[in-house]
């Protein structure tokens, strides 16, 4: 599935994977500090999302109760594949290289990184 969210909706998901299931009144008052959302506008989102097939909802007695329709795994693969391929044409070779160019990867990462490849070149 290319499931594709824009920041709005990732805030959403975020608390969903988090603990689910939340209503709209649940989520509203999470998110209010940071964003100003009001119920209409989660609504909204909520709304787009379950077209996505993002999330999907249970009513309770007056309530829709929101879950995730998809793991936060699948969903950043996809995000990631996106990414990679907008800004540097799909090669992943490019992207480390400018993180590396940039002074972006700390100790921990690289060794994470090593740890990874290890991994893929036994499978």
């Amino acid at each position: 599935m290319k499931l594709m969210l824009t920041n709005a909706e990732w805030k959403l998901m975020k608390l969903l994977w988090q603990s689910a299931p939340r209503t709209v009144m649940e989520l509203t008052a999470a998110l209010a500090e940071e964003t100003g959302w009001t119920k209409h506008t989660v609504i909204t989102l909520l709304g787009r999302m379950e077209h996505k097939g993002a999330v999907r909802y249970e009513q309770v007695k007056r309530a829709k109760q929101y879950y995730p329709a998809v793991p936060r795994e699948e969903a950043a693969a996809a995000e990631a594949e996106s990414f990679l391929g907008r800004v540097f044409d799909g090669r992943l070779g490019l992207m480390v290289n400018t993180m590396v160019q940039q002074n972006g990867l700390t100790r921990s990462e690289i060794d994470e990184l090593y740890a990874i490849l290890k991994e893929a070149e036994n499978k």
